[in-house]
């Protein structure tokens, strides 16, 4: 067999590492995934890790956004702030909730390993993009349909936080009616304010 016609080289070599990494972090979780275990599962040497992600949290992040919890997702566009942020929270809730139990172990485990907090780590995953609430609200602003403002983080990521805080606490999907309660008492009322 001719090994130069079979070696994997530059982003089918990374996507069979990150499969492998994310595989590893699934089914033996942060405190016991190794170079060793991801190594194994994708075939190849530490070194081939260790070049491109130099310590455990960075592999362990990358494995996160590469299974997709982190990626941004196409926004909605229903015509209205409630429609749209309705329609983000449902979906967030959705797909987060079956991970939310481990996750929230992970980022225990990352803390404990490394001093990152949730938030440090969470800007790590996000790199740099711009919060849904915040785009949301000025997408809202640019319609006329709520004042123009430099809205503060706290304000554009109150739904999302709320909804997030109900999934570490219950460890399940929450229920339609919450995400409801969370747009229609908490954040619209808030944003509205002054209009």
């Amino acid at each position: 067999m001719d090994l130069a016609k079979t070696r994997r080289r530059g982003a089918e070599l990374e996507e069979a590492l990150l499969d492998s990494a994310w595989t590893e972090l699934e089914q033996v979780g942060f405190s016991a995934f190794t170079y060793d275990g991801v190594a194994s599962r994708a075939g190849t040497s530490k070194p081939v890790l260790y070049r491109r992600w130099p310590a455990k949290v960075d592999l362990v992040l990358a494995a996160l956004t590469h299974g997709g919890l982190f990626a941004r997702r196409d926004l909605p566009d229903t015509g209205s702030l409630r429609g749209d942020i309705l329609d983000v929270l449902r979906r967030f809730n959705a797909a987060r909730s079956g991970f939310i139990a481990a996750i929230t172990v992970y980022m225990a485990d990352i803390n404990a390993e490394t001093g990152l907090s949730p938030a440090q780590l969470r800007d790590r995953l996000l790199d740099g993009r711009i919060d849904t609430g915040r785009q949301l609200l000025e997408r809202a602003a640019a319609r006329g349909e709520i004042p123009t403002r430099d809205w503060s983080t706290s304000v554009a990521s109150l739904p999302a936080d709320l909804v997030r805080h109900d999934l570490v606490m219950t460890l399940a999907p929450i229920p339609d009616a919450r995400i409801v309660e969370i747009v229609d008492e908490l954040w619209l009322p808030l944003v509205m304010e002054g209009r």
